[in-house]
């Protein structure tokens, strides 16, 4: 029996390689699980992350709509006024108006953005030797380019929804439904997707820059503190950096999108995004135009980003060690 080993070795020139052994079906499986336990964390993490940014920031986000898809001019003392008025007129709960329409797209947006981006960053890591590690810098923004754009493409017409909910009384449309059925009936069925181009335009340098700023900041905070996993406020402070970078870049798109979404009740007919920042610019001029309402995205933006960020990593953490401790499904 040594003699046949050894023979077996003899017969391997230099260079040569033993064939790897091909994972059992019980690896598998096991492979397999772990990685379905991984997206339907990720998914939960996202949703509940969502969720909880969204609602925390709803009034002064239903604020920055109204601002945004009219001519009026833009100052906080103006934002208050409206907030105060919306308050004593339709009552507090009336400054969540829209917040539902806003759940119902943005917990499948938050989770399928955050799920992607882990799947993303996933598969660069394998594709450039990094698996296991934080990305190089391109491919980080490379993968949170493609989870906001995927997340966008597949929930958008809820956020055409959310907008028209945020700007019109309510008994224009009485709820989520009713608002498709109008729009499909009175405007057809592609005044859905009207926006689409400036929103998809838009999420590329917003999701881009957000995600890689935040996991940028980890890695190195990770590299000057040894810590590989940072307190709760340094988790909120790297989510509002991400958050005002990301929305700051990318904001004269998200008002062009608010503007096309809401040329139906506005009595505009916006068609194409450059005929639409033309309009704006002439009418309003760029900055009281085209940034209306940043400033209070440079208070909302940041809460929410920073939020949903957190509450997403502090999700998956508990998740896994509940999992070690064998309170989840095996």
């Amino acid at each position: 029996m040594g003699s046949g080993v050894q023979e077996q070795r003899a017969s391997l020139t230099q260079g040569d390689v033993l064939p790897l052994a091909s994972p059992s079906p019980s690896e598998k499986s096991n492979e397999d699980l772990q990685q379905t336990r991984s997206v339907l964390n990720s998914l939960f993490s996202g949703a509940l992350a969502g969720a909880l940014a969204k609602t925390a920031v709803a009034p002064l986000d239903r604020t920055k709509i109204i601002f945004q898809v009219s001519s009026d001019r833009f100052s906080a003392k103006e934002a208050y006024r409206l907030i105060y008025r919306t308050y004593l007129k339709h009552g507090f709960f009336s400054l969540w108006r829209g917040n539902s329409a806003t759940m119902v797209r943005v917990i499948p947006y938050a989770a399928i953005q955050f799920c992607a981006h882990e799947q993303y960053k996933r598969m660069l890591g394998g594709y450039y030797g990094f698996q296991g590690k934080v990305l190089p810098p391109i491919p980080r923004l490379l993968a949170g380019s493609m989870a906001g754009s995927t997340a966008a493409m597949l929930t958008y017409p809820l956020d055409m929804v959310r907008a028209r909910m945020a700007v019109t009384p309510k008994e224009m449309y009485s709820n989520i439904l009713h608002v498709f059925v109008r729009i499909s009936r009175e405007e057809g069925l592609k005044t859905l997707y009207r926006g689409f181009a400036p929103t998809m335009l838009g999420v590329i340098p917003y999701a881009g820059l957000s995600f890689f700023t935040y996991e940028t900041l980890k890695k190195v905070h990770a590299e000057r503190t040894g810590r590989p996993h940072p307190y709760s406020y340094e988790r909120l402070a790297f989510g509002a950096c991400a958050g005002l970078i990301g929305q700051s870049a990318s904001y004269p798109l998200d008002v062009v999108r608010r503007r096309m979404q809401t040329a139906g009740v506005t009595g505009h007919t916006y068609g194409t995004i450059l005929g639409t920042m033309k309009d704006i610019v002439v009418e309003e001029g760029v900055i009281r135009g085209l940034y209306k309402g940043l400033s209070m995205n440079w208070v909302k933006g940041p809460l929410s980003v920073g939020i949903s960020f957190t509450t997403f990593d502090i999700t998956q953490i508990l998740l896994k060690k509940l999992h070690e401790m064998g309170y989840t499904g095996r």
